[in-house]
């Protein structure tokens, strides 16, 4: 081995020779780095390039030769090399920071993306437009939204639609859908980490939607520490199959999808179906079997409007009644220029009255009434229909008089006719008036069925108050009522009978019965016992054990109805909760709390219902002290007296899939209904949430 002088490697040439103690040689490393280009150029042979050097006797002034003057080849090697050994200049670097600036790009982009769909969701508007070229005028609200926020926003018109990067507009349909699925993902992920995991009862209903396809809404009841009872929609499915069985598959799949337990339900509501309340085979049934503590109250308000419809069906003269006045409607209200007639009739009678006095004007006052139709499902519609037919009573004497002399035909003429003679008759507006003032004093019961915080105790005594009204009504009110009649008819020109004479059966046999029985006894006083009839068949589950153990724990004037035995009964019906162990406390603690609650100056005086006790134990941090009880409170309020917040959802169901959009698919409807109802949830979730979510989805072509 030949002499190796260390002092080569110091110096200038430190900076780029490599010494190999293996082959004992020298090789230029930046040389060596680029000499494909050397080999190219007629310098393969060079011994510090490719086969080493190893002439150690002449090493220094090789060299010298080798490094050259400033513009050499091993010069412009080495500045190369020193190029690529910065960072900051290299390939790597610069494809680097190109990619961070399509990366805020995309989140610019995608932010916008968001705020475009959150105001579509929040106001149930549609996205697509009939055209959407570049030609087209109106090219669809998700569109002409975007393109109007990029005007306004330059930063954010640099970067959206056509001068997007590669073209990544990211406006196509499967684009919006699936944005619209992120944000109700993340809005039902609110509601669950909100629920934590505790005890909530579910609220099922079923309606056809725009297309004729059966949906199932869901939406789940809870209690919230400081907050009042809380009912969020969960969703909507379409179900093929209607029956007890396929239903309860359906609502544990929905259950299981959002990752709630069916061991923690403690309460069911539904509607009035037969497959949901049948008592051996119904979805409740089948549901209690499962879990023997989630107890079920049939909808308050749906029986509510029940009994006025088995009223109907067993007394012919109601039957009768009700007829006419639907009779009536659609026969008006089939016709714009009808309906045009009717209104113009109320605009001169209201202007009549004004000057006369009888009415005055005020703001909310004197507004325009419409043909509000009665449904046998739909909440309050009859007491609507009824309120409007007297108000508008002389406009529609008038457009059916209209009707029957501008019509050419006989047989044309004889509908209205017949209508006509119908509604002015004393009976007809007798009639109307006592079914007004009896759903008069239940359409108070109604409207607070209909609200999201009501509870059990609340309802029942609306209950016992609308009875009671209508068991005063029966006994010292028919006086008062045929004077408003009698009032009625003289005001329109209906003739009044003698109330002494035989009514008519029929028109060749006396009845034997008088004017002032019949209208006393077989309608007056038949139709009131008829309504308290079903009131108290259909709502005798307010009886049941159950619920008067929480009638018996309600906080008004000062717990007066407080019965300890019954209470307890109440726990009992919830055995994981409450087992012996916890009975026994239980026992312990109702004695202090009572005791407590009606002290003088106590916070637990002059409270209205069930929710204000859970809300005062949480304020007070006496939830803690009195654990139990605050459970068994809590347990009550799960319970739902009325669906309303289903019926909801179907209202919104067929705001967003109307007729223009009846083709709407079931994942986009889900996901546009879970936004617009929960629209206070879906404020809350952040942009970025949402963001993280789409991306995640599936692979995007930018990765964030």
């Amino acid at each position: 081995m030949r002499q190796f002088n260390p002092d080569w490697f110091k110096g200038p040439y430190s900076q780029w020779l490599e010494y190999s103690i293996k082959s004992d040689a020298a090789f230029c490393l930046c040389c060596y780095l680029f000499k494909n280009e050397l080999e190219s150029r007629g310098n393969a042979g060079d011994a510090f390039t490719k086969n080493s050097f190893k002439g150690w006797s002449k090493g220094t002034e090789r060299l010298r030769t080798h490094f050259g003057e400033v513009s050499s080849i091993h010069h412009k090697h080495f500045n190369r090399m020193q190029d690529l050994i910065n960072q900051k200049q290299s390939s790597q670097t610069s494809f680097h920071k190109q990619s961070e600036k399509v990366k805020s790009n995309h989140r610019i982009r995608l932010n916008d993306l968001v705020d475009v769909v959150r105001f579509l969701l929040r106001n149930g508007l549609s996205f697509r437009g009939h055209n959407e070229s570049e030609d087209s005028k109106y090219k669809g609200l998700f569109l002409e939204l975007l393109e109007f926020h990029g005007d306004k926003h330059l930063d954010v018109g640099k970067v959206i639609l056509h001068k997007a990067t590669n073209n990544d507009m990211m406006i196509c349909p499967a684009i919006q859908k699936d944005i619209v699925d992120a944000c109700a993902k993340e809005t039902i992920k609110a509601i669950i980490q909100d629920l934590d995991d505790d005890f909530f009862g579910i609220l099922v209903d079923e309606s056809n939607d725009i297309s004729h396809k059966e949906q199932m809404a869901l939406v789940i009841r809870y209690v919230k520490k400081r907050e009042e009872v809380i009912e969020r929609f969960l969703g909507i499915v379409h179900v093929n199959d209607t029956s007890a069985l396929s239903l309860q598959k359906t609502i544990y799949d929905l259950l299981l999808d959002h990752s709630l337990s069916s061991s923690k339900l403690r309460g069911q509501g539904y509607g009035g179906a037969s497959n949901m309340q049948g008592r051996i085979n119904g979805l409740k049934s089948l549901i209690l079997q499962d879990v023997p503590s989630s107890y079920c109250v049939h909808c308050f308000a749906h029986q509510l409007q029940l009994t006025l419809v088995a009223l109907s069906k067993k007394h012919p003269d109601v039957n009768n009644f009700f007829d006419v006045v639907t009779n009536t409607l659609n026969t008006i209200g089939a016709s714009f220029k009808h309906r045009e007639i009717l209104r113009q009739y109320q605009v001169e009678k209201l202007e009549e009255l004004l000057k006369s006095g009888e009415i005055l004007t005020s703001q909310g006052l004197n507004q325009e009434r419409g043909l509000q139709r009665p449904g046998d499902t739909r909440w309050g519609s009859h007491f609507k229909t009824l309120e409007n037919f007297l108000i508008i009573f002389s406009s529609i004497v008038n457009v059916l008089n209209d009707m029957q002399q501008d019509s050419l035909l006989s047989l044309d003429r004889f509908a209205p006719k017949n209508l006509l003679g119908n509604i002015q008759e004393f009976e007809f507006v007798f009639l109307l008036h006592l079914f007004f003032k009896m759903l008069l004093f239940t359409n108070e019961l109604n409207k607070a069925l209909q609200k999201k915080d009501q509870d059990i105790v609340n309802a029942m005594r609306l209950l016992d108050l609308a009875k009671i009204r209508l068991q005063t009504m029966r006994e010292s009110e028919l006086e008062f009522l045929m004077n408003e009649v009698y009032s009625f008819c003289g005001k329109h020109d209906i003739m009044i009978p003698k109330m002494d004479e035989d009514y008519p059966r029929s028109k060749r046999k006396r009845s034997g019965v008088s004017y002032s029985h019949h209208f006393s006894v077989e309608i007056f006083y038949a139709a009131i016992d008829l309504h308290l009839h079903e009131l108290n068949s259909r709502f005798d589950v307010v009886t049941s054990d159950l619920l008067l153990g929480i009638a018996c724990f309600n906080p008004i004037d000062s717990f007066a109805n407080y019965d300890k035995d019954r209470i307890m009964k109440l726990a009992e019906y919830y055995p994981n909760e409450f087992d012996d162990n916890k009975l026994r406390d239980l026992s312990f603690q109702l004695d202090s709390f009572i005791v407590y609650a009606r002290m003088p100056h106590s916070k637990f005086i002059n409270l209205k219902g069930m929710k204000d006790l859970a809300i005062v134990l949480a304020e007070t941090k006496l939830d803690q002290t009195w654990c139990h009880i605050y459970l068994l409170v809590k347990l009550t309020l799960i319970l739902r007296v009325a669906s309303a917040s289903v019926e909801r959802a179907f209202s919104s169901m067929k705001l967003i899939k109307s007729d223009l959009r009846n083709s709407i698919s079931e994942e986009f409807l889900n996901g546009c209904l879970v936004c617009n109802i929960e629209r206070k949830v879906f404020a809350t979730v952040s942009n970025d949430a949402i963001i993280d979510r789409f991306q995640s989805m599936k692979t995007r072509r930018v990765q964030l």
